[in-house]
């Protein structure tokens, strides 16, 4: 099983985002990119303008996601924009199956976020239409924030049934588990442990001196928790 390491540019410092984003490029798979419209969550962050100028400037593919109250209506122009993939909340779509299937005709990969008290099973039917299921293990928002132990048995449940989807679903292309919120080098074992393969980590990457190193230790800590016959693959 691959992994993916998603820095998050909500911890980097936003006056040197190129630089920020140029620091992990060797070591992350992709950029993570918080747009934040101060309704469906209580921040504001960047828009559309900058992640089209982030897309000329960085190496690392955008993983964009929306924490908007219309994302029906945004999420192609980020596809359109460049991004490698954008992910919109099951919370605030109107058209969920429209949506994803305008951000994969765009070009990007086509993600579904779930907030942490959102259960997974109503949405099921609609990971066919998805690249990445997103599972929050914060209240989406703000960096920094202390893990929620109870997202895990969710991340259990959505791994057994991305693992049974890709069994006898006929499904010929990764359906990625990815997690975001509080996620540094002693939680990100027990996502991994739990099933998860993408990471998205803000404040245990860009806090430090290093961040590219950061994205190196904690690539280790999910190898580490992986079986050794996962290891190679």
């Amino acid at each position: 099983m691959s992994i993916r390491i998603s820095p998050s540019i909500l911890a980097a410092d936003f006056t040197r985002l190129a630089e920020e984003a140029d620091a992990v490029a060797e070591d992350a798979d992709l950029l993570h990119v918080d747009v934040m419209d101060n309704h469906f969550v209580p921040n504001l962050t960047v828009g559309l303008p900058v992640v089209e100028s982030l897309v000329k400037k960085v190496r690392l593919p955008l993983d964009i996601h929306l924490g908007v109250t219309d994302p029906d209506r945004h999420a192609p122009d980020y596809a359109e924009a460049g991004a490698g993939s954008v992910t919109i909340h099951a919370e605030a779509t109107h058209s969920p199956v429209r949506t994803l299937r305008a951000i994969r005709a765009a070009g990007a990969q086509a993600g579904l976020a779930l907030n942490p008290a959102t259960p997974l099973q109503p949405y099921e039917g609609l990971l066919a239409e998805a690249d990445t299921l997103l599972i929050m293990t914060v209240e989406p928002g703000f960096g920094s924030q202390k893990f929620l132990d109870f997202t895990l048995e969710k991340v259990r449940q959505a791994r057994a049934l991305i693992d049974q989807i890709s069994r006898f679903g006929g499904r010929d292309v990764p359906l990625w588990l990815q997690v975001d919120g509080g996620v540094n080098e002693s939680t990100i074992a027990r996502c991994a442990e739990a099933g998860a393969d993408s990471f998205v980590a803000g404040s245990a990457v860009y806090a430090g001196t290093d961040p590219g190193a950061a994205v190196r230790a904690l690539r280790r800590r999910v190898d580490a928790s992986r079986p050794v016959d996962a290891r190679a693959s």
